[in-house]
């Protein structure tokens, strides 16, 4: 059953249910209003009848034998008509009768009372006149004819709403029509189909959510296509310096200097380094990469980076500096890893600096905020090109590198970013990236401080 269906005999259910409720509700509310008109209408009589036939009962001994010759006062039905008064038994065994009004006319329209004494009943009295009888009728007519009307305007007004109720089941449901060609077309494989989004309610927030989806789907699958191939073309250069240099030796048949060996063991140690960077990123994305967590002074941390890579700076004429929080209090981290994550950050950072650039590395405390909890900040600033929104996007993933005329071997393998956002992934922190064309990069990492040390 379609979900259009579906609304529609909801909706049709829920009015046909409220006018069935409505009528009943009319019905029985109109039918007590009158019997309660009824009862006080003839309250005193059959009160005093009621005190009467119990007073006798009770004299006679808790017995009604001979209760048929009581005489009644007359004053008590003086000025009513065509009175009528039964008295039976809890069996229904007739003990009095007076007047000549049918039994079941007596039934259907007179006033029934239970008489009571020492919480039993000993009797049921019945009483009936002509204004009763009328005002029995209108009981009864009113409304059972108030209930007919009311039912025939409740079918009157279902099939009036019936085209209202198929065209908003269809109405509420258009949005989601619109969207399942989109998801068949990507259940065939079309990723990064777009479906259009046509409201701003939970049903266009679904279309922007698959929007979304479709379109990570197909960044993934350009990213798994793209990966074979940059894995081949970072092996390719070395791979084929070695053939070339083993081809030329075989061919020459000379002796083999050692210093000849050197350029062999250079691109052996290349590919080695990829092979590793390649498996460290598979085991931290597949979070099975063990961490040896320790509480660890990441200002030290920072120093040992920034004196690892001053000579490299130097060469290049970039300045690097250091800015520390006082009292920067120990973090439980694997500090090999994190190591690892400022280096290659920092490498980064000097690479992509010019000449009498610097580079910025700062480290803080940052106080709860929201849902977040303490955590402890490093940021490293460099004074570099900057990155278009695009590069920005895409500046964590494998193998990509902002200057894709850039050499190899000066530009670097493309996977420093990639294993530093994993690695910080890995210790439930963060990894940021904030820039500009012309303003630089600053790279934000955030630990928290859940398992910080005492």
């Amino acid at each position: 059953m379609t979900a259009t269906r579906k609304i529609y005999l909801a909706i049709v259910s829920f009015i046909v249910a409220i006018a069935i409720i409505f009528v009943l509700l009319t019905y029985f509310v109109t039918k007590q209003s009158f019997e309660a008109m009824i009862g006080s209408s003839r309250g005193d009589t059959l009160d005093e009848l009621s005190e009467r036939f119990v007073g006798y009962y009770v004299q006679n001994g808790n017995s009604w034998d001979g209760v048929r010759e009581l005489r009644l006062d007359e004053n008590l039905l003086e000025g009513k008509r065509e009175v009528g008064i039964s008295l039976t038994d809890s069996d229904g065994t007739e003990l009095y009768i007076l007047g000549s009004t049918y039994p079941k006319a007596l039934k259907n329209l007179g006033i029934a009372r239970k008489l009571r004494l020492d919480d039993r009943t000993i009797a049921y009295l019945r009483y009936y006149d002509s204004e009763i009888a009328d005002l029995s009728k209108l009981r009864i007519g009113i409304p059972t004819s108030a209930a007919i009307l009311l039912l025939a305007a409740t079918v009157l007004v279902v099939l009036l709403s019936l085209p209202a109720a198929y065209w908003i089941a269809k109405r509420i449901t258009a949005p989601l029509r619109k969207l399942l060609p989109a998801i068949d077309r990507l259940g065939r494989g079309e990723l990064g189909t777009q479906a259009p989004v046509v409201s701003e309610d939970e049903y266009g927030q679904v279309a922007r959510a698959f929007n979304t989806m479709s379109a990570q789907l197909r960044e993934n699958e350009e990213v798994r296509r793209n990966l074979v191939a940059d894995a081949a073309h970072e092996l390719r250069t070395p791979l084929t310096i070695v053939r070339g240099r083993l081809e030329l030796i075989q061919q020459t048949g000379v002796a083999i200097a050692p210093e000849s060996l050197l350029p062999l063991q250079d691109e052996l140690i290349r590919l080695s380094r990829l092979v590793e960077d390649l498996h460290l990123l598979s085991l931290a994305e597949a979070r099975k990469l063990p961490l040896e967590k320790k509480p660890t002074d990441m200002a030290e941390l920072a120093r040992r980076v920034v004196r690892h890579l001053e000579p490299d700076a130097e060469r290049k004429n970039v300045r690097i500096s250091l800015e520390l929080e006082e009292a920067v209090r120990p973090i439980r981290v694997d500090p090999n890893r994190i190591t690892q994550v400022l280096l290659n950050l920092t490498v980064n950072a000097i690479r992509y600096t010019p000449e009498g650039g610097s580079v910025t590395i700062s480290v803080r405390e940052t106080p709860a905020h929201g849902e977040n909890g303490p955590a402890l900040r490093v940021a490293i600033a460099d004074t570099g090109v900057g990155l278009t929104p695009e590069q920005l996007k895409r500046i964590f993933n494998r193998f990509y590198r902002t200057d894709e005329a850039r050499a190899r071997n000066s530009g670097g393998m493309g996977l420093g970013l990639a294993i530093a956002r994993e690695l910080t992934l890995a210790h439930e922190g963060t990894l940021e990236a904030e820039s500009s064309p012309g303003r630089g990069t600053t790279f934000v990492l955030e630990l928290p401080r859940s398992e910080a040390a005492d």
